[in-house]
């Protein structure tokens, strides 16, 4: 176990050359730098969070949907059936042709019937409209706090004009007033703490956060259905993710990590790994950038709604007059403010999730 430990913090990999962990052990009196101990108290703050979390989304944020007429609906549920519930847990949820007849035989219904059934058990366990829209704005809560607190700390830090103070003194920087800010990520941030590239990990952060909230925004429009506004927003969180992803973090941060850090202090193991996951990261960011920019497109074009895929919402009526590859379906119910766009922030959404993280 000692040789493993000796192995993984190896100095000559998280380290610039002529510098050891005892050096960031033992710092002058009033000095502070992290430890990776630190990162376990991650674990408390996030129990904290989520407690607040539950809190803000039963007092604030489900009066605030009732407020906009979005109540707890109780969808249509499946009647009782030992047969095909059975099917639905242990083996499919969606059963196809061949599943669909042997149980249509067995249960002497029609297979539409059998079909509706599993429609409606399906949706039992898929969040309501109101449940949505307490998630949204939490998310759109949490996120506007974090990057306000973060943008407010580096206007008045001197990286954030010159990212080449990311590396002056390196890895001899204080990390206090960067704790806190830090402890909202988990993997890169992570990297980035154990071996004190705090600076730059703000900057990272910054360009991050900026645009998550305006997606949850109008995640919050469409669900209570002020279709303009939803539109506006969206378009707004796609400008701002193009600009924040395709241009501020390549020329802005991928500058500084890759060509400044290389000047001020030189490569070392742990700078490449650091150098390519933001580079892998780039390449997310292209990817998200065209699905975003293809959705929006389309939903433009078609003037049709596209689901939210996790609501799965199927009326009966759909499964007879829809055809198996049609994507886009129009809205059951009239909007406020209706332009035809309604929906695609939403499927947005599902494939540009995993860039909150960071």
């Amino acid at each position: 176990m000692a040789a493993l430990s000796a192995w993984f913090w190896n100095e000559r990999f998280w380290l610039p050359h002529n510098v050891t962990w005892a050096d960031l052990e033992n710092p002058a009196p009033g000095v502070e730098y992290p430890k990776a101990g630190h990162l376990f108290t991650a674990l408390p703050l996030a129990l904290g969070i989520f407690v607040v979390r539950i809190l803000f989304e039963r007092f604030i944020a489900s009066p605030c949907a009732r407020s906009l007429h979005i109540h707890q609906g109780v969808g249509r549920r499946a009647q009782p059936n030992a047969v095909l519930e059975k099917v639905f847990t242990s083996i499919t949820k969606n059963p196809d042709s061949r599943h669909l007849d042997g149980l249509s035989k067995q249960l002497d219904w029609e297979v539409r019937k059998v079909q509706r059934w599993f429609r409606h058990r399906r949706n039992q366990d898929k969040p309501s409209t109101h449940t949505k829209f307490c998630e949204s704005m939490w998310r759109f809560t949490f996120y506007l706090c974090i990057f306000t607190y973060g943008f407010q700390f580096l206007w008045q830090s001197p990286w954030m004009w010159d990212t080449r103070h990311c590396w002056y003194g390196y890895p001899y920087q204080d990390f206090l007033i960067m704790f806190i800010h830090h402890l909202a990520t988990v993997s890169l941030i992570s990297f980035s703490y154990v071996n004190n590239m705090a600076r730059v990990g703000s900057l990272v952060l910054c360009v991050h956060d900026a645009s998550d909230f305006l997606l949850e925004a109008a995640k919050m429009a469409n669900y209570a259905k002020y279709q303009r506004l939803c539109d506006f927003l969206f378009i707004v969180f796609s400008v701002a993710f193009f600009i924040t992803r395709l241009v501020i973090y390549p020329i802005w941060v991928l500058n500084s990590t890759m060509f400044e850090s290389w000047a001020i202090v030189g490569p070392y193991p742990s700078w490449w790994l650091f150098n390519v996951l933001l580079l892998v990261l780039q390449v997310l960011h292209i990817i998200w950038s065209y699905l975003i920019a293809r959705i929006a497109i389309k939903a433009i074009l078609r003037g049709k709604v596209c689901n939210d895929v996790r609501s799965d919402i199927e009326s009966s009526s759909e499964d007879e007059s829809a055809s198996p590859t049609e994507g886009f379906k129009t809205s059951p119910h009239p909007s406020k403010g209706e332009n035809g766009t309604n929906g695609h922030c939403a499927s947005a959404k599902a494939r540009a999730q995993n860039h909150n993280s960071w």
